[in-house]
């Protein structure tokens, strides 16, 4: 069989400022081959989100400390893909696995990593194997269902609302009965979230005063502030928070370009006078119990009640572009990157 062609995007330079194509080199050259241990697996869906940061690195004093990757490396990645050879005991060819990869046609894997590799369940889309049954799904379900333990009649508040991970928690929450106020960066976020996403309301952190609308919106404060931004947004939160409050923190995206770090909460008192609680959350941890966010996700998805909301950019030429679109708050929904085929490629090659 002749070899396989891989292209490739790799790290040219850290970013200053805005991240664009100059940052990336595009490759081709032989598909690696797997070595004991290890399995050949083709990309099919590439997932984006705001920690890629770490790995390009957020100036040009980033290091392997900071969790950047070293320059003229191929850029990283969650995806979903095809395991096409093997070498490794746990996973056989033609299988469909979520796990860490690479911008390229084929990456080699141990299944190793900070989020370890696992079968895709039978039957489930790529574009919901990344997304709302990925990583940023199981962040939803376990955030909102677990950690946040609603309870009907609630008042739910949340963060990046239109991002990945909120535009599922939205769902979800609306599902447990809640009321939702989501805050998010444009005016065609907030129209999703008020009409396909379901929330009661709708906050443009760009445009409008997030604490008065807070204090309109919530009179007599609110239950659950699911904090996907890590920015101010979480003091006034806090100030607003109802005895028995709970705070979800998920992510950090206001917070992961900046250098050095800003300075916490400033009122965590609030918390205490709350006889509140505040839990983090890192979705890798929850990766066991797949087949139970799945089992309660999948028929919701199938039938509706459950919206999979995606920005989707097709061929590996775009990811650049894409990861751009995240930062930039362009996208609406889950950004992904819908591989082409490689060049000379046969479906499953």
């Amino acid at each position: 069989m002749a070899s396989r062609v891989n292209r490739q995007w790799r790290i040219a330079s850290r970013p200053r400022g805005t991240i664009s194509e100059a940052n990336f080199e595009w490759v081709e050259s032989p598909a690696p081959a797997p070595k004991d241990g290890e399995f050949l697996a083709r990309n099919l869906w590439l997932s984006f989100d705001p920690t890629q940061l770490f790995m390009i690195g957020r100036n040009e004093l980033a290091d392997a400390a900071s969790g950047a990757l070293p320059l003229g490396s191929p850029m990283g990645t969650l995806a979903v893909s095809q395991v096409i050879e093997s070498r490794h005991p746990s996973f056989r060819p033609g299988e469909i696995v979520h796990g860490q990869m690479r911008w390229e046609d084929y990456s080699v894997s141990d299944g190793l990593g900070f989020t370890p590799t696992y079968r895709v369940p039978e039957g489930v889309p790529g574009n919901w194997a990344i997304g709302v049954l990925g990583i940023t799904g199981l962040a939803a379900y376990f955030g909102v269902r677990e950690i946040a333990r609603p309870k009907r009649g609630e008042t739910f508040v949340i963060s990046g609302a239109a991002g990945g991970v909120g535009s599922v928690a939205v769902q979800l929450a609306k599902l447990e009965g809640l009321r939702v106020i989501g805050i998010a960066g444009s005016a065609a976020k907030c129209a999703w979230l008020t009409s396909e996403g379901g929330a009661d309301a709708a906050i443009n952190h760009r445009t409008e005063e997030v604490g008065r609308r807070l204090t309109e919106l919530c009179p007599d404060g609110l239950d659950i502030f699911f904090d996907n931004d890590g920015g101010p947004t979480l003091d006034l939160a806090l100030d607003r928070l109802r005895t028995g409050g709970r705070v979800v923190l998920c992510g950090g995206t206001a917070n992961y370009s900046l250098t050095p770090r800003p300075p916490g909460p400033s009122n965590l008192m609030s918390l205490i006078m709350a006889n509140g609680r505040m839990e983090g959350l890192l979705a890798r941890d929850y990766i066991p119990r797949l087949a139970e966010a799945a089992e309660y996700l999948v028929p919701r998805l199938r039938s509706g009640q459950l919206r999979s909301k995606e920005d989707t950019v097709t061929g590996l030429r775009g990811a650049p572009s894409a990861l751009a679109r995240l930062y930039a708050g362009e996208n609406v929904g889950k950004q992904l990157l819908r591989m082409d085929d490689p060049p000379g490629a046969r479906p499953g090659s």
